[in-house]
């Protein structure tokens, strides 16, 4: 299963250096990591999304609290929360295509950033669902580059689990017919 761990550390040099060393040593792959500045001056944010079973990722955090410069470990896997991705795809754009990339750009509200003759960039912010579902569909384009930044998440203070009212209303929708 694939955890998401949001890592409070001090900004000192060699932090992220030690969370990866602790990784590879462990036989881990990060398989996705954003790193940036929190809400207080000298406090940095790192998410990173890590495959394993929930009894490994509890050693992994007990792990992690035993380095120096860690304030604070969560798994937030399980809790609600806002997440984004920010994607930057270049895909291949002819003449007789680019109207129905187009389409696909607005259904998924994402930008053209640059164009050419051959080719679009295209910005996508979302969940990582949406970035994943226009990327799918831009495969049979030719995607010719793509660099994402990886997930970033913050917890949800109203406790709204918008997975479970998509779920709920999908199935009201549903049933409806």
């Amino acid at each position: 299963m694939k955890h998401t761990l949001s890592v409070l550390v001090q900004d000192e040099s060699g932090v992220l250096s030690r969370i990866a060393g602790l990784f590879a040593r462990r036989g881990f792959n990060i398989e996705s990591l954003a790193v940036g500045p929190a809400e207080k001056l000298g406090i940095s944010r790192i998410t990173m999304s890590v495959s394993g079973d929930n009894r490994t990722i509890e050693q992994l955090i007990k792990q992690l609290y035993k380095l120096i410069n860690i304030l604070k470990v969560q798994d937030v896997t399980n809790i609600p929360c806002v997440e984004r991705e920010l994607v930057l795809i270049k895909v291949h754009a002819s003449s007789l295509d680019r109207s129905c990339i187009l389409d696909i750009v607005n259904i998924f509200r994402a930008k053209i950033v640059d164009i050419s003759n051959e080719s679009l960039i295209l910005e996508v912010t979302g969940d990582p669902g949406k970035t994943a579902a226009i990327e799918q569909l831009l495969n049979q384009y030719g995607i010719v580059e793509i660099a994402r930044t990886g997930k970033i998440s913050l917890i949800r203070e109203s406790n709204v689990n918008t997975e479970f009212l998509k779920n709920a209303l999908d199935k009201h929708t549903f049933s409806a017919f």
